[in-house]
C-alpha cells in the first residue's frame, strides 16, 4: 500500500486546500496518508520572497521530492492513482481542475457568478462533470465551491437547479462530503476552545433529529484496545448528543463464536464504564435478514453461486463475471431454499449480491452475503443452517434498530459503498457513516485470528496474558481504566492512520498511578548481602510511616529498623570505605568496613555505622534496604517484552517469522512485611525498581507475583 504525506499551509485559502484533502481521502483505500501543518502562508511576503515553495498544499511520497501547489498536487495524485481518480477524458478533467482552482477561488463574485452559470449549464444532462462516476474533476470543483461562501449562498437561493442537484449528490458521497464537514468542524473547534473535547467536534450530520450509535463486537474473542476505542467513541457521541448507544453482538458465524467470549465482552465493557442503553444481537434479526435476502433475489440483485472459492477469488480480483451471475430469479430462489436446508446442493452454493463485476473498489465486486454453516449457534442452536455475512447484516440491522450514525474504523472505508448499496437496493432508511482510525501499536497484533493463534500455540497463557493487547491483558499488565479512557479520548476520532508507540499510553498511566501508588521495598535475592549496622537498635523497632511521602491519604506502613540490614549486591559493589550513604527512609550511614576477594567480585562482608545527623542531600548514593529481623515476604518480579520483533507485520509476511522467543523475565526477591497484606490487582511502587501490579498475593507459602508496569520511558 502506498504512503504519502499531505502538507497543508496553516493560513492558506480553503479553496486550495479542500480539493487536495478530498482527493487524498478518496484514494485512502489504496494508500495511507497523514496530514502535516506547514508554516508557509500567502500572507507572509518575506517568506514568499525567500522561497519558491510557498503554497497552500504539498505532497510527499516516500523517497520522492515534495511537490508544492494545489494543481500540481492534484495531478500527482491523479497520476499515482489513475484507476480511482481518472475518468474517460483526461483533457476535460484537466479543464475542470483548472476551472475549480482559478475561477471558483477568486474574491470577485462577478467571475464566480459566471462560473456558476457555466457549471449549471454543463450539468443540465449530466450526473458528473466528466464520464459516469466521480473523478478528479468533481473533487476539485466540489472542494472549491465548498470553500467559497458566496458560491454556497448562491446555491442556497436554488436558482441553479442542475448545480444544486449535483452539489447535494456529491456531498453525500462519504469520502468527499465528510472531509469538508470534518475540516470545517476542526477549524471551528480550534477557534472556540482548546479543550480536549474540541477534538470531537467532527460535524456529525442531522444530530438535531436524534443520535443513536452502536458498538457491534463479534463474540469470537476477547475485547482488545482497538475495540475499546470504538466503544468509547460511540458512547461519547451518544452521550454528547443525549442520544442512545446500542451494544449489538454480531453473532453471524457460529464456527468462531462462543458464549464465553460474549460474556467476557459484556464484563470488559462494564470495566470500561460502558453498558449501553440496550444489548441486542444480530441473531435477533435472522428471520428478517433472510427475508431481505429473498427480496434481493426477487429484485434480480442477488444470485446463488457454486463457483469454487479459489476460482471465485481469482475472478473477483480480475473483474471476471461468474458463470452463475445470470441465473434466473426462480433458479436462485430454489437454490437459496436448498441452502437454508443445508442440502447437498445447498452447501455447494453461496449467495452473492449483484453489485458489479469490475468496480475499481473490489469490495463492490459481487460480495458474498450468505453462506451455509451447519454448526450449532451458541444462541439459536440448530434452528438455522445458513448465516448472513457481517457486510450484509450490518447496514440492514443498523437501519432496523434505528441507528442514525454508524461510527467505525477506517479499515471498513472501502466497504462503505457496499453499506449504502444494500440500504438503497432494499429501500431502507439511510444511516450516516463516520470513519475513524483504528488504534495501531508497534510490535502488536490486533487481529483476533492471530491472537487466537498465539493462544492455540501456547505462546501465551491465555486471552488475558499481560503481553496481549486485550482489555484483560493490558489490565493485568497494570494499565488502569482511567488511563485507558484518558488516552483514547486524547486520540479523538481522527482519521489519520499511524502506528503508535506503547510508551504514550504508559505515560498516561504513570500520571494516574504515581500520586496514589504506595511505596515499598523489594531486594533481589541473588547475591543479597547481610550488613552489620553499628548504632542500629539491638532489638528491632517498628515505626508507622507514610506509604507515600507526598500523599498521606494513601495510608501508613510498618517500617522495621534493626542492627542487621539487607543490601543488594549491586549497591554494595559501588561502596567505598569511609563513604557516606543514605539508607532511604531512615537516614545516613558511613561505610566503615567492606571486604571482597577481588576488585570485580561480590562483596562478602559489609559494616555500616549509622549517622542520623548526616545530610541526605550531600550523599551520592541513596540505597534501599530491609531490616533482616522482620517477616519478609518472598516475591517474584516479572517483566515482559513484545511478542513480535517487528514494528509492523505486512500483509505478505508470515507472523511466524517474527516471533520473539524470549518475552518473559522473572527475578526472585524479598519484600518488606507489609507485602503480606497486598491483594490481587493492587498497584504499588517498589522503590528504585518501578511500579508493579500484584498478580498473585502471597499465599500458602507461595511467593507473591508482581508484574512490572511500564512507565513510558524508553526501554521501560
Amino acid at each position: 500500500m502506498s504512503q504519502f504525506n499531505l502538507l497543508v499551509a496553516q493560513k492558506a485559502p480553503q479553496a486550495d486546500i479542500y480539493p487536495a484533502l478530498i482527493a487524498a481521502n478518496v484514494v485512502n483505500t489504496h494508500a495511507s496518508f497523514s496530514v502535516t501543518p506547514i508554516a508557509v502562508f500567502y500572507e507572509d511576503a518575506e517568506l514568499l520572497e525567500k522561497s519558491n515553495k510557498a503554497s497552500a498544499v504539498g505532497v510527499q511520497f516516500e523517497g520522492e521530492e515534495t511537490i508544492y501547489g494545489s494543481e500540481a498536487v492534484l495531478k500527482k495524485l491523479l497520476a499515482t492513482f489513475p484507476q480511482i481518480l481518472n475518468g474517460a477524458n483526461a483533457e476535460q478533467e484537466d479543464y475542470w481542475v483548472t476551472f475549480g482552482l482559478t475561477r471558483l477561488g477568486g474574491k470577485d463574485f462577478k467571475i464566480t457568478s459566471a462560473a456558476l452559470e457555466e457549471l449549471n449549464n454543463h450539468l443540465s444532462l449530466r450526473t458528473f462533470l466528466v464520464g459516469y462516476t466521480e473523478t478528479i474533476a468533481d473533487i476539485t470543483v466540489y472542494g472549491a465551491l465548498s470553500a467559497n461562501g458566496q458560491a454556497i449562498a448562491a446555491l442556497k437561493r436554488n436558482h441553479l437547479p442542475n448545480l444544486v442537484r449535483w452539489f447535494k449528490y456529491v456531498s453525500f458521497i462519504d469520502r468527499i462530503g465528510s472531509v469538508v464537514d470534518a475540516f470545517k468542524a476542526e477549524v471551528a473547534s480550534k477557534k472556540k476552545t482548546k479543550s480536549k473535547e474540541s477534538n470531537f467536534e467532527i460535524g456529525l450530520l442531522d444530530t438535531d433529529k436524534g443520535v443513536v450509535t452502536r458498538f457491534p463486537p463479534e463474540p469470537s474473542g476477547y475485547l482488545h484496545i482497538g475495540h475499546a476505542k470504538a466503544a468509547m467513541l460511540n458512547q461519547y457521541f451518544a452521550e454528547h448528543y443525549k442520544g442512545k448507544l446500542i451494544i449489538r453482538f454480531d453473532d453471524t458465524n457460529p464456527t468462531k463464536e462462543k458464549q464465553e467470549f460474549q460474556d467476557s465482552i459484556v464484563k470488559d465493557l462494564e470495566l470500561l464504564g460502558i453498558k449501553g442503553d440496550v444489548i441486542t444481537y444480530t441473531s435477533d434479526h435472522f428471520d428478517a435478514l433472510y427475508e431481505k435476502a429473498i427480496d434481493l433475489i426477487q429484485l434480480g440483485k442477488a444470485y446463488c453461486d457454486d463457483t469454487i472459492q479459489e476460482q471465485m477469488r481469482t475472478e473477483r480480483m480480475n473483474g471476471v463475471a461468474s458463470a452463475r451471475r445470470e441465473r434466473t430469479v426462480e433458479e436462485n430462489l430454489r437454490i437459496f431454499g436448498e441452502m437454508a436446508k443445508s442440502s447437498e446442493e445447498g452447501v455447494k452454493n453461496c449467495l452473492r449480491a449483484k453489485m458489479s463485476v469490475d468496480n475499481p473498489n473490489k469490495a463492490m465486486r459481487d460480495p458474498v452475503i450468505y453462506r451455509c454453516n451447519p454448526e450449532k449457534h451458541h444462541r439459536t442452536g440448530d434452528k438455522y443452517k445458513i448465516y448472513p455475512t457481517y457486510d450484509f447484516a450490518c447496514p440492514i440491522v443498523d437501519s432496523i434498530e434505528g441507528v442514525t450514525h454508524a461510527l467505525r474504523t477506517i479499515e471498513y472505508r472501502d466497504r462503505n459503498p457496499q453499506y449504502w448499496w444494500f440500504l438503497e437496493a432494499l429501500g431502507l432508511r439511510k444511516v450516516h457513516v463516520w470513519d475513524f482510525s483504528r488504534l495501531n501499536f508497534i510490535k502488536t497484533v490486533l487481529s483476533k485470528r492471530k491472537l487466537a493463534w498465539f493462544v492455540e500455540q501456547g505462546l501465551v497463557t491465555g486471552w488475558d496474558d499481560p503481553r496481549f493487547p486485550t482489555v484483560r491483558g493490558i489490565r493485568r499488565r497494570g494499565l488502569t481504566i482511567e488511563a485507558l479512557k484518558q488516552f483514547i479520548l486524547s486520540q479523538g476520532p481522527s482519521k489519520n492512520v499511524v502506528n503508535l508507540d506503547w510508551t504514550i499510553i504508559w505515560a498516561f498511566n504513570k500520571k494516574v498511578i504515581d500520586p496514589v501508588a504506595p511505596r515499598h521495598t523489594a531486594l533481589l535475592d541473588q547475591g543479597l548481602l547481610t550488613a552489620k549496622l553499628i548504632g542500629g537498635p539491638d532489638t528491632p523497632v517498628t515505626e508507622d510511616k507514610p506509604k507515600h511521602a507526598k500523599n498521606p491519604e494513601v495510608g501508613q506502613k510498618k517500617v522495621v529498623m534493626g542492627n542487621t540490614v539487607l543490601i543488594e549486591q549491586a549497591d554494595a559493589k559501588t561502596f567505598k570505605e569511609g563513604e557516606e550513604i543514605t539508607l532511604m527512609g531512615w537516614g545516613n550511614a558511613f561505610v566503615t568496613k567492606i571486604a571482597r576477594p577481588d576488585a570485580e567480585g561480590d562483596v562478602t562482608e559489609l559494616e555500616l555505622t549509622l549517622h542520623l545527623e548526616g545530610d541526605f542531600k550531600k550523599t551520592e548514593k541513596k540505597v534501599t534496604w530491609l531490616a533482616k529481623d522482620q517477616n519478609l515476604v518472598d516475591v517474584e518480579l516479572v517483566d515482559f517484552d513484545y511478542l513480535i520483533t517487528k514494528d509492523k507485520i505486512e500483509d505478505d509476511e508470515d507472523i511466524k517469522d517474527f516471533i520473539n522467543k524470549s518475552t518473559m523475565f522473572t527475578e526472585k526477591a524479598i519484600a518488606d512485611c507489609n507485602i503480606a497484606d497486598v491483594k490481587e490487582d493492587d498497584i504499588l511502587q517498589f522503590e528504585r525498581k518501578g511500579y508493579y501490579r500484584c498478580d498473585q498475593p502471597a499465599k500458602d507459602g507461595k511467593p507473591a507475583v508482581f508484574f512490572c508496569i511500564p512507565t513510558g520511558k524508553v526501554g521501560k
